[in-house]
């Protein structure tokens, strides 16, 4: 039943409160603008209407649809210190420096790292490889290891996905004479600490207009400015200028898994990057598809579920650097051990998160039991493992729909516990932990919009449980608009066919800033339930129209998996796949949500 302070007047099928506790509305589109995009898209009412909801305008449909990298690629120099630092590299690679990468551990600072030494070796080159321990060093670039590198050697220091805020780790380089080139993309203050050069579109002092570029995406406009730069110069290694085309399929990974919004240059990286991908010329990439039992990589769901969950689980809970070296290997064999390790690491990462997660849920149920309008979550234990913590709060938020944060200390983690939050539309996590410490609640942390990572005591989590609790209270409206299921359009299960599926994929790739479609489907027939792995739900949906296979991912055991019963009908919503299978193609809904009839 709704809370009536949230009931709403626009609901769908009047769910007011669905099994995972949300409300269901339908997309209000502006119906001229749906009229004048139809066009572009064969006359299609329903892609046009799609369009519209993702505000495509009949002037941006065309490129929208069909992004290339030659009408979205930005200028190099628009980046500021993008030609210096071009300079800088290119002659360290004619005059044979010990150059090395500094990546961060996560997909975005391995496809970084590994599109650099692949430019390298086109020059026969080798670039060395330095990934920071989660546990040990934590995040970015630190004295010690710039120290480190410096006495092994090192001539040259490139950052990537990292290092824009690393005061005082360029500080100690400058002292010992390592010159450091950063190319980072991550928000920074008002200043910018000493580097041989620094690249970011999140400069202040940038006008690139390219913020919304993962770290792979700024990469490999760099190698572009090399390639650049050599061809400005009139040189090249042998075998001519590295083709940078065939690094899309990094680019496309590192854009996607870090959930940069696709638009512009970035759905360009991803349409051809996944074109790239689907040839499987990167061995590394290859064999991490093959022990995933992919047999092409062809889709956003591939890449961003199948292969990024695996290429972090060497930062999570093993070695960090086997995904940048299993990305930059050309070799068949090395390639087929790395990924038979990161699928290893993947499995144990998923049961660690699994035990953590049933914890946190059971804190979280008891918190709000105790008080449900606490507006917020906030779990924590000894020993839950710093690797995934932001995975388990972020299945928090999706569960009770509110700001989640999991914390983690003690059992060789260090004294001082850690924390990971993420947020809900609306409330700023990022601000609401930095003011924390401003305060003296936490020791340390800060972030974005949607989430935050912060360091406190374990004795100051009951205070600082009471002033998030308190901070959160002025959010209520936007915690009930966070109940929000927007539906693009309604289906009959009979709609659903190959074709459909075909033509929406036209429109893609979604991600970040392109939702993929959700379709909502009334007062279905439910047959066939059955329990499937370890705790997913397949069923049909029928009605006059037809029927259609479904799916509710790990929901055996939540409150969508209870109203799932044979013979019930229910209203659904969910996402259109395509599922192949013996050879034969079919479609599928990945079911979301589920309200009775």
């Amino acid at each position: 039943m709704a809370d009536p302070a949230l009931k709403q007047d626009n609901t769908l099928f009047d769910v007011q409160r669905s099994a995972t506790g949300r409300f269901w509305t339908l997309a209000d589109v502006d119906e001229a603008l749906v009229r004048r995009l139809a066009p572009s898209v064969g006359g299609s009412d329903l892609l046009a209407r799609l369009l519209a909801g993702r505000d495509v305008s009949p002037e941006q449909a065309a490129g929208y649809l069909s992004p290339t990298l030659r009408d979205t690629f930005p200028d190099p120099s628009s980046f500021a210190d993008m030609d210096k630092a071009a300079e800088i590299v290119m002659d360290a690679i004619l005059a044979k420096k010990r150059v090395t990468v500094f990546a961060d551990y996560d997909v975005d600072g391995g496809t970084s790292s590994a599109t650099l030494a692949r430019y390298f070796r086109a020059w026969g080159q080798d670039l060395g490889l330095y990934v920071p321990d989660r546990l040990e060093e934590g995040y970015g670039p630190s004295p010690e290891a710039f120290r480190h590198l410096k006495d092994n050697g090192a001539e040259l220091v490139i950052t990537v996905d990292c290092g824009a805020a690393a005061t005082a780790a360029l500080e100690e380089a400058e002292r010992i004479g390592l010159p450091v080139v950063v190319i980072d993309h991550h928000l920074m203050a008002g200043h910018h600490p000493p580097a041989a050069a620094l690249v970011n579109p999140n400069r202040p002092d940038d006008t690139s207009g390219c913020g919304h570029l993962a770290a792979a995406g700024v990469v490999f406009v760099f190698v572009a400015a090399l390639n650049r730069l050599a061809r400005e110069r009139g040189i090249a290694p042998p075998e001519g200028l590295p083709d940078i085309m065939a690094f899309l399929d990094l680019a496309a990974l590192g854009t996607l898994c870090d959930m940069s919004p696709l638009r512009g240059v970035n759905r360009a990286f991803v349409k051809q990057g996944l074109t790239i991908l689907s040839r499987g010329q990167n061995e590394g990439l290859r064999a991490l598809a093959e022990v995933s039992g992919i047999s092409k990589v062809d889709s956003v769901y591939h890449a961003t579920f199948m292969l990024g969950p695996r290429l972090n689980a060497g930062g999570r809970v093993g070695d960090p650097w086997i995904a940048a070296k299993l990305l930059a290997t050309d070799d068949r064999a090395e390639a087929i051990a790395l990924a038979e390790r990161l699928h290893a690491l993947n499995d144990e990462r998923k049961a660690v998160e699994a035990a953590i997660l049933d914890q946190a849920t059971a804190q979280a149920e008891q918190a709000l039991a105790r008080k449900p309008d606490r507006g917020i979550i906030i779990a924590g234990g000894e020993g839950w493992h710093p690797g995934v913590i932001g995975i388990v709060a972020g299945r928090l938020k999706e569960r009770f729909h509110l700001p989640s944060i999991v914390i983690g200390w003690g059992q060789g983690l260090g004294p001082v516990a850690k924390g990971s939050g993420r947020s809900v539309t609306g409330v700023n996590i990022g601000d609401a932990i930095s003011a924390a410490a401003r305060e003296g609640i936490i020791l340390s942390g800060g972030g974005h919009a949607m989430a935050g990572g912060l360091s406190l005591e374990p004795e100051q989590i009951p205070a600082f449980d009471e002033w998030m609790v308190s901070h959160m209270a002025q959010f209520t409206a936007e915690r009930a608009a966070a109940l929000e299921l927007a539906v693009d359009a309604i289906l009959a299960p009979g709609a659903a066919s190959p074709a459909l599926v075909g033509q929406i994929a036209g429109i893609g790739p979604f991600g970040v800033g392109s939702p993929e479609p959700v379709f909502a489907m009334q007062s279905v027939y439910v047959t066939g339930v059955r329990q499937v792995g370890a705790n997913h739900l397949k069923f049909v949906a029928e009605d006059s129209s037809g029927r259609l296979d479904c799916i509710a991912w790990r929901s055996a055991d939540q409150p969508l998996g209870e109203v799932i019963r044979p013979n019930s009908r229910l209203h659904i919503v969910g996402r259109l796949k395509a599922d192949e299978w013996n050879g034969r193609r079919r479609v599928q809904m990945d079911v979301s949500d589920a309200a009775a009839d």
